[in-house]
């Protein structure tokens, strides 16, 4: 029988930013807008640390033992706190002049590594007395923000990168902290990881490839690992470090043999648009992958071949996907015009299909607290749902005159947002189902895509008219000039967890990061 996980574990009072479990499961460490970081026992449920911050918590990590856990703020601060006692939280005497976008422990605890937007590197002794020291001087070279760190496995090597396209490796063993430069990639760097044994580092990247780099050399181990033809989304060691699994927007996941940088099977193929994460099982006999087109699928890592069946019930195609906030449950949205939830564990329904749009359902999303669940529809109507048991909640919010083509709760869960093909914006209450205020105009064509800001200011917006629009959410009006830059339709809008950062998807088959603040198009 499948294994039943009832309790949910309540106490952020906004968005959760960020998750890390401990080596063993026992704890899960969790950080977010509401400035809190806790500390959960897997077990009990129970909240075992609380700590408040100055900021937003956007980064969290468990040590690899579980006793430790760091939290990195949007205002450049980290705090390191004990997970088992009540021993006072300890600061680094380490800020960043930017926003936290990474942490790691080295594996035996005694160093902490933080990445920032700030483009630097810093890493504090954690040996020694209860106050964290500078274990070097920070370490600059990066010409972009730091999203991905990794230790080497005897933490003698620290191995960085992000989007000026290079991955560097840190000799923290030689006086003047040696740096390697590994250059190659074209696009950004999206994933990095040693090989358990710490011969080899492994590095993904928006240019299609994964590329095999020696540790101690940093020469390429083999050329590049060509068989994507679009963006690579993650890659990750097999646990005896002999194969590497890649998975891309192109929709396949791929097997590679490390010794000799070849496909060790035939690419995986199930998925139909982009997947987005693949793993190994701990015993290396499955992988497991998700992708954008609302499946989970398993696969036989020695064969290749699929096992089981994916989630599947809708009459017609998948529009929208989210996941409830624990992560139990699933929510689709379909043409067939019903909107379904499913178990992920048992891979069966929860619910009886929600019934009542007449039309087809273009966007679902849960609500922050996992209580609701809100859906759009072409019949022109936004709709809300007790997640619990199906029930519609209330009567339909009625506004729009044509299809509702875009979704989203605030961070808090009071209001909802929804763009329409009648090229409006409206602001909903989410208790009573009335527009907040007059609709938000600017749009000269169809609105696609909406979404909040982290700290629920603001609103961003993408359309036909090939704009992204930033609004006020407070007063509707519009606090830029239109982010003008691509020729096609703008698809698909959203924002960096720090709220700095816009990110739009095109037509036009580009993605453009702005300034959220200037409105300014990031250039790389």
């Amino acid at each position: 029988m499948p294994a039943k996980l009832t309790k949910t574990l309540n106490g952020h009072k906004s968005a959760v930013l960020s998750l890390s479990f401990s080596f063993d499961g026992a704890f899960l460490a969790s950080g977010g807008l509401d400035h809190y970081t806790r500390v959960w026992s897997i077990g009990t449920s129970e909240s075992l640390r609380v700590i408040e911050h100055s900021d937003v918590v956007g980064s969290v990590v468990l040590s690899a033992d579980g006793t430790l856990v760091a939290s990195g703020c949007t205002d450049g601060k980290i705090v390191i706190s004990n997970v088992a006692s009540a021993a006072p939280v300890v600061a680094t005497p380490l800020d960043h002049a930017s926003t936290i976008t990474s942490l790691v422990f080295s594996s035996n605890n005694s160093l902490l590594a933080s990445g920032s937007s700030d483009g630097t590197i810093h890493i504090c002794s954690l040996s020694g007395d209860d106050t964290p020291d500078p274990a070097i001087a920070p370490l600059k070279g990066h010409t972009a923000g730091i999203i991905s760190l990794a230790f080497s496995p005897n933490g003698h090597q620290l191995v960085s990168g992000f989007y000026d396209c290079t991955v560097r490796v840190w000799d923290l063993q030689s006086s003047d902290t040696h740096v390697r430069v590994l250059y190659g990639h074209t696009g950004w760097i999206t994933s990095l990881a040693f090989s358990p044994d710490g011969g080899r580092i492994v590095s993904a990247s928006t240019d299609s490839t994964c590329r095999l780099w020696e540790s101690q050399t940093g020469r390429i181990n083999h050329k590049c690992l060509y068989g994507h033809t679009s963006g690579v989304n993650s890659v990750a060691f097999s646990p005896d470090s002999k194969h590497l699994v890649s998975c891309s927007d192109d929709g396949t996941i791929r097997v590679w043999d490390v010794q000799t940088g070849t496909e060790s099977l035939r690419p995986l193929e199930g998925h139909t648009v982009s997947v987005m994460s693949a793993q190994f099982s701990p015993g290396g006999s499955l992988i497991a992958s998700g992708s954008y087109d609302g499946t989970v699928r398993i696969w036989d890592a020695v064969t290749g071949k699929q096992k089981g069946e994916p989630l599947r019930g809708h009459t017609s195609v998948v529009r929208s996907v989210g996941f409830s906030p624990d992560g139990k449950h699933l929510v689709l949205g379909s043409r067939d015009r019903t909107v379904r939830v499913w178990n992920v564990e048992t891979r069966s329904e929860a619910l009886e299909p929600l019934v009542g749009h007449t039309d087809l359902v273009w966007s679902v999303q849960y609500s922050p607290d996992g209580r609701y669940i809100v859906s759009g529809s072409s019949d022109g109507t936004v709709r809300l749902w007790d997640a619990n048991t199906g029930k519609a909640v209330g009567e339909p919010f009625r506004g729009h005159n044509r299809t509702v083509t875009s979704v989203a709760f605030s961070p808090d869960g009071t209001r909802i947002v929804s763009g329409s093909l009648d090229s409006t914006i409206r602001i909903w209450d989410t208790k009573t189902g009335e527009a907040v205020r007059e609709p938000l105009r600017g749009h000269t064509n169809f609105v696609l895509s909406v979404a909040y800001s982290p700290d629920g200011k603001r609103i961003v917006s993408g359309s036909v008219d090939k704009t992204v629009r930033v609004w006020d959410a407070e007063t509707g009006s519009e606090v830029l000039e239109p982010l003008r830059g691509h020729t096609d339709a703008v698809l698909s809008v959203a924002w960096s967890s720090d709220g700095k950062l816009i990110a739009s998807a095109s037509e036009d088959k580009t993605i453009r990061l702005w300034d959220a603040n200037t409105g300014e198009s990031i250039k790389f």
